[in-house]
């Protein structure tokens, strides 16, 4: 029996087979995982991803840029900044600088913690999570190609930094509205439909279980974030 050939339907699959099945055939990778629970491959993709945009970010439009910008984009930081001696402000801009640079160049490890939370609070396993957020490094490459394109380097929002969402785009409505419509993003909702399939199959549950679990942790942060954005900003 060992020596015999699975059919192709219940073959197991390789890392790079599940990474491309996860957009053409998800079940076929959430099943998979069932029988191994190997996520490394969607990191490293995840880490290059977030390495390169932050390279591209560094060379084309700079950290000090990026520091100025998200202090330019927030009212209640200008007028921090503006109370501030120029010696006191050239420090303080310099540490906004250093910390955006270090932080986004190590946002591969933000990545692997905030899915580690995102699979906790669905059921399910790291590995689940991983695979589900393979859309969201379409984001990373846009803003690459985009960057090194030339495109929106002068006022460049490491929040938000391509348009595949609603918010991008209202630059003039209030800043807490644009993070509430940053969560309606094309590679967001995606990896939300991915969340649920994968749920779903991972924590055998039904489809309409894993959608109130998902999609409830999705408005939950949705709301949070807002708030946090409407006072801070």
């Amino acid at each position: 029996m060992t020596d015999q050939v699975l059919p192709a339907e219940v073959q197991p699959l390789s890392q790079v087979e599940r990474v491309v099945d996860t957009f053409i055939a998800p079940t076929k990778t959430f099943t998979d995982i069932l029988r191994s629970t190997s996520w490394w491959l969607p990191f490293v993709l995840a880490v290059i991803v977030s390495f390169a945009s932050a390279f591209a970010i560094d060379k084309t439009v700079g950290f000090d840029r990026v520091a100025e910008l998200a202090v330019e984009q927030s009212p209640k930081q200008a007028d921090q900044m503006a109370q501030l001696t120029p010696d006191a402000r050239a420090r303080q801009m310099h540490a906004r600088a250093v910390g955006t640079k270090y932080s986004t160049y190590a946002s591969g490890v933000f990545i692997l913690l905030i899915t580690a939370i995102f699979a906790l609070l669905n059921w399910a396993g790291l590995n689940f999570a991983m695979y589900s957020s393979l859309p969201r490094l379409f984001i990373g490459l846009l803003n690459i190609v985009f960057l090194y394109a030339g495109v929106n380097t002068e006022n460049f929002n490491l929040n938000n930094p391509v348009g595949t969402n609603i918010g991008y785009y209202l630059t003039d409505s209030p800043h807490w509205v644009q993070a509430a419509l940053s969560f309606f993003d094309v590679f967001g909702l995606w990896t939300l439909v991915l969340s649920v399939i994968g749920c779903a199959i991972i924590a055998r549950k039904s489809y309409q279980q894993a959608a109130y679990v998902v999609v409830g942790w999705f408005l939950f942060f949705l709301v949070v974030v807002t708030g946090v954005v409407a006072v801070f900003s």
